[in-house]
This record gives C-alpha cells, structure tokens and sequence, in this order.
C-alpha cells in the first residue's frame, strides 16, 4: 500500500548510538538487522520502535512525538513508545517495541521485547455487558469491534452489517483500487478468519428493521430478534441518487462499497470516456482514478471551483489546474439534465459522450433506524461528547453522529473515514464504562493524481483562508479562520505542519473545555 523506499537509512542501532546525540522528544532513524528502527529520548528513558506506520508504511521517524507517543506523518496513527499499541485510528496494528541498554554513554539497541500491547484483563462483573451489538460494517463498526476486544471484552459481540463484504478500507475504493495500482487483496480490513480468531460474530447481508428500546432488542430481515445491553448505531451513510431521466441505465453507478468500485473497474475495462457528476472529494478522485485508466474524463457541477465549499476558492482552483493537466476536461455551472445510453445531456445544452457515468454529489447520513427507535436527530444523530445518544444504552459513530466540537463548542457531523475509526475506537471504551470524551481532531486525506492533500479539523464557514507557501509548488499550507481563530488547516506536502496544526488545534479544543468547567 506504499511506495517509501524501504532501505534502512541511518546508523545500525545494535552498534550503540552517543546519548549527546540524542535530543529529548526527537526521533532518530536507524535500523536493526535491516528493519527500520527509530530512537527517541523523553527524560533518562531511551526508546526503540519500529519505524514504520502499520496503516500504510509511513515513515515514523519524520512524525511528531508528543508525550510518550508518536504520530505517523501521512495519515495521522498515534502509536505508543513504551507499548507500541496503535492508540488512534487508521493504524489498527501495534509496532514492535525492542530493548535498549544504555551502558557507558551510549544506548544500544536490542531484540524486539513480548510488551503485549494489545493485551488487556479480561472485563467481568456486573457493570459488564453480557451482549453489545453493533449495526453497521464500515469504519466506525470495525473499529468498535476491534477495540472491544483489545480492551479485555469478552462478552457476547455481534456486528450486523447489510452489506456483502466485511470491512473495507474504503478510502482506497476511489483511489489505488479504482486506478488499478492496488489488488483487490489489499482492500479487506480483515482476513475473515479475524472475526473467528476473536469471537465477533460478523454477519453479512443482514439488515436490521427495527430497535425495541424498551425491551432492548433488535428486530432482523426474516423477524428474528436479537438482544442487546449496548448498542453502536453506525449505519454510515447512503449516495444521493440523482432523479433524472436516464439515471437508472446500466452503465449509471455510484461509488461507495466494495461492489460499486467493482462494478466501475469492470465498466471502465471497456469504456473509452467517463462523466463524472459532483466535483467533491469522491468525485474528483473518482476522476483522477478513471483518467489513470486511460479514460477520457469530464467533470460536472454546479460548482463555479471545484470543493470551494470546502478548501476555498484558491486551493479549490488549485486542484481543478492539476486535474486539467491530466487531461480532465471540467463543465461547471452546470448539471445533468438527462442521461442517455452513449452521452449525457446537461442543462446548458451541451452534449457529452460517455460511456461510463458516476454519480458523485455526496452522501446522506442513514439515520431512518435511529429515527425509527426515537432517538434524537438533528441532520444526523445527535450525541453526547461521550457519543452517547439520547437512549441510555445506545452510541452512535461514524457519518450519523452529530457531536459537540470542543474547539467551537457547535454540534458537527463528519463524514471521515478517520473520524469514524476514531469514534468507534471512544464509543467501544465508553460501552464498557469508561465515561471518555470524544475529543479528535478531524483529519482527511485525499490524493488526485499525483498531489496528496492533508486536512485537520473542520470549519464548516470561515471568513479567511490564509495560504502560506507555494500552491504552484505544491508546497503550502492553508488555514482557516473565522474572526480570527484558527479552525482548520489543509496543507500540500507539508506533513510535519499538518501534524503540529493537530495537535494545536487539539490542544485549543482541550483549553477551551478547561475554561467552561
């Protein structure tokens, strides 16, 4: 899933490293028998870990330790330096912790130690519940699943998904997948032996109709029942089908399980041009990965910049350049009035060929069992900071909750894949009663052609968007701001900023909720 140069770089750690050399919090890159391998000093304490990500490989050693932990510079993984435990989302696996002697002033490197990362006291007593079950089997479910167990849950655990496949890495469905650079074996989160191996009862293709609150019960497809004693509502969210004439034809899709990406590989495979409808995030990846397949691609929107509402109209206009000298042809202003069975027709008049069409205007929040079972809903389910929902009992993650933003204090929902991790992560820990805040900062990531983007936080308005740098180099940062706080920052090839930019932001959010208690 990466293409970093894994030869090791540095001095061979067993050899011993001069302690003066070390400065306290900064990482030093080495490696040990040809493993990456990465020393960092907090106090008297010298620390070794292995200097590779477990999301995608990112390099560690250029990440950014803070405390006793260590953020991966690409996509944000935290990971602990004495356990080595993955502490936050994407990153699901520990890295490896070794030994270090320090003897006549110089730290030496040994054998990978048993830190058990993973490992917890099995949970038991009457705070326990004996069932948790979880609806949904995308970011925020697995994640919630996985963290059960890490935390020493061995009750009942069941995860009911609709879908056919288990979870995915579903960014990568728009990306590498759909550009035909990744194989489809790297796309299960999980091999299926996982789910048996920790005793979670995954069942596929098995829709829940109905939430009994009062009996605590889950009503199934077929009427069978299944009991809980917590519940983690993360049902995701569905595309946003376009009613327009022509929308239901055969070569028609859009983009957001397993199957869509497969089907859209296997309509690409003998398609010349593509439209693609929405200039968002899915669409415009959608467009990079297609162009990558050698098609021709259009883009349509209403849009007068691609993602203005979201990056601005500069870095916006940024990418719709890097997009063009691709070869991307864009058509905005305007919208589709009619699909046909070789082109589509916009409301401009213009006609475009196509043999291939992906609908890409966003997603909606599928909250209708939320509202089923009563629970309180405010353009996705709201949630207290713990993600608890209005019903003692029932947590929500992932694109359906609505939470309190500790930076500004306004409810937000998310739709990240990230932040979804990360809640099922808090919300699996608060079902076993741990009473966390849920205080993450959103992050994304999104890579069009050959740029990567990086983005923290979330400023759903702003009233500037400060670029700092060079968008031409691609080399720059944008933060937003509204009356003159910071509230998110996208960065191009600036990974350290974007991971400081985090953790400031973080610690705002912290300061703020300080103040109001």
């Amino acid at each position: 899933m990466s293409d970093q140069d894994t030869t090791p770089v540095g001095p061979d750690l067993t050899q011993g490293v001069d302690l003066s050399t070390l400065a306290d919090g900064v990482p030093l890159a080495g490696h040990v028998g040809g493993e990456a391998v990465m020393l960092v000093r907090r106090g008297s304490d010298v620390l070794a870990v292995a200097a590779t990500c477990t999301h995608y490989g990112g390099p560690l050693a250029e990440g950014l330790v803070d405390g006793d932990t260590v953020r991966c510079p690409w996509h944000h993984a935290c990971f602990s330096l004495r356990t080595g435990e993955a502490l936050r989302a994407p990153a699901l696996n520990p890295i490896p912790c070794r030994r270090v002697e320090q003897r006549d002033g110089r730290a030496y490197v040994g054998e990978v130690m048993d830190t058990q990362a993973s490992q917890r006291p099995l949970l038991v007593g009457a705070h326990v519940p004996q069932a948790i079950v979880i609806v949904g089997g995308g970011a925020a479910g697995q994640a919630a699943a996985e963290m059960l167990r890490r935390e020493g849950y061995a009750g009942r655990l069941t995860m009911l998904s609709a879908d056919d496949a288990g979870p995915v890495d579903r960014p990568n469905l728009s990306k590498n997948y759909l550009a035909g650079s990744a194989p489809e074996d790297w796309i299960p989160l999980r091999p299926p032996e996982f789910y048996r191996e920790h005793d979670i009862d995954l069942r596929l293709r098995t829709p829940v109709e109905a939430i009994d609150t009062a009996r605590r019960e889950l009503k199934l497809g077929g009427g069978d029942r299944l009991a809980y004693d917590a519940l983690l509502l993360a049902t995701g969210a569905d595309p946003v089908q376009l009613a327009l004439p022509g929308a239901g034809l055969p070569h028609v899709g859009t983009l957001r399980s397993l199957a869509d990406s497969r089907v859209l590989i296997a309509r690409a495979e003998g398609a010349r041009s593509a439209v693609v409808v929405g200039a968002g995030f899915i669409g415009l990846e959608v467009a990079a990965s297609l162009r990558a397949r050698g098609l021709e691609v259009h883009v349509v929107a209403p849009d007068r910049v691609p993602m203005e509402k979201v990056l601005g109209a500069e870095l916006g206009g940024f990418l719709r350049g890097v997009h063009e000298r691709h070869g991307v042809r864009f058509h905005l202003g305007t919208t589709p009035a009619a699909i046909e069975p070789r082109s589509v027709v916009l409301s401009s008049g213009e006609t475009i060929a196509a043999d291939l069409v992906v609908i890409g205007v966003g997603v909606r929040p599928s909250i209708a069992l939320a509202q089923q079972a009563g629970l309180a809903v405010d353009r996705g389910v709201t949630v207290d900071e713990t993600l608890q929902t209005s019903v003692p009992g029932i947590w929500a993650a992932g694109d359906i909750a609505r939470w309190p933003d500790p930076l500004t204090g306004e409810r937000i929902r998310v739709e990240h894949w990230v932040v979804a991790e990360r809640q099922g992560q808090t919300a699996a820990r608060n079902m076993l009663g741990r009473g966390e805040r849920f205080d993450a900062v959103p992050f994304f990531w999104t890579e069009q052609h050959d740029v990567s983007i990086s983005y923290v936080d979330h400023a759903e308005s702003w009233d500037e968007a400060v670029v700092d740098g060079s968008l031409a180099d691609v080399d720059a940062s944008v933060t937003y701001r509204r009356a003159g706080r910071a509230l998110a920052v996208a960065t191009l090839h600036r990974d350290g900023e974007s991971l400081h930019a985090e953790l400031a932001l973080e610690r705002a959010g912290a300061g703020r909720i300080a103040a109001k208690t």
